[in-house]
């Protein structure tokens, strides 16, 4: 049988060859819009964040409030995972997880965090870095009322980040708390689940251009308010 045409060759990838040159990119590309500067960030960094994540979940991108989380271990080792952001407002981001998982113990231990979006599509990318607290037990519960019945059930289910012997055993614990909320409406609020926000006190702008040349506005909270600079790329 000969190979399928639309496969590529077989072999690695080269890597090192690998680039995009942004400036190349279709409609909503970098070509189109205007440079990123300082005057952009004169009304602090929430609308500019709003606007791109907007603009991301408006082009159909996949879970555009996805964003890569950062924490340090007991180690002083850094450890990252994509969460998803379910709030964003002026005192910072808010995801949710189990209190008892990996890195709600690292936040526990060590409270400050760096978050990053990143949407290639756009050639957008926003890091955001600052101390981390949880909030407020009716913030959780509010939200909880607002997940699909199966996230709930999940969430009662799964043990977050502890080992477990098989995918038949985790799949074992999420029936047996589906019988046991058959015939509840609502499902309750996991005991030791909930909310953290992360309050800005860096959030960095990157917009990609040609030949690596990219717009980077950095904007720093002070005792006064908001500063925002240029960095070079």
């Amino acid at each position: 049988m000969s190979p399928d045409p639309e496969l590529p060759p077989a072999g690695p990838v080269d890597l090192a060859a690998m680039r995009v040159a942004y400036a190349a990119q279709g409609m909503n590309s970098p070509a189109q819009e205007s440079n990123l500067d300082v005057a952009a960030l004169a009304d602090g960094w929430l609308p500019l964040l709003q606007k791109w994540m907007d603009q991301a979940s408006a082009a159909g991108i996949a879970e555009p409030n996805a964003m890569v989380l950062a924490t340090v271990d007991a180690e002083g080792l850094p450890a990252s995972r994509t969460v998803l952001c379910k709030g964003l407002t002026e005192d910072g981001l808010v995801f949710y997880t189990n209190y008892g998982s990996g890195k709600a113990r690292q936040l526990d231990a060590h409270p400050y965090a760096s978050a990053t979006f990143s949407w290639i599509a756009f050639a957008h990318q926003v890091t955001v870095r600052g101390p981390v607290d949880r909030v407020d037990p009716e913030v959780t519960e509010a939200y909880w009322r607002t997940r699909p019945r199966g996230s709930q059930l999940g969430a009662w289910a799964s043990q977050q980040s502890r080992p477990i012997d098989s995918r038949a055993a985790l799949d074992a614990q999420l029936a047996e708390v589906t019988a046991r909320f058959s015939g509840v409406d609502d499902v309750p609020l996991v005991p030791g689940w909930g909310g953290f926000v992360i309050r800005p006190r860096t959030v960095e702008f990157w917009q990609g251009r040609a030949n690596r040349m990219h717009n980077r506005v950095l904007v720093t909270r002070t005792d006064t308010g908001w500063i925002a600079e240029r960095l070079q790329p």
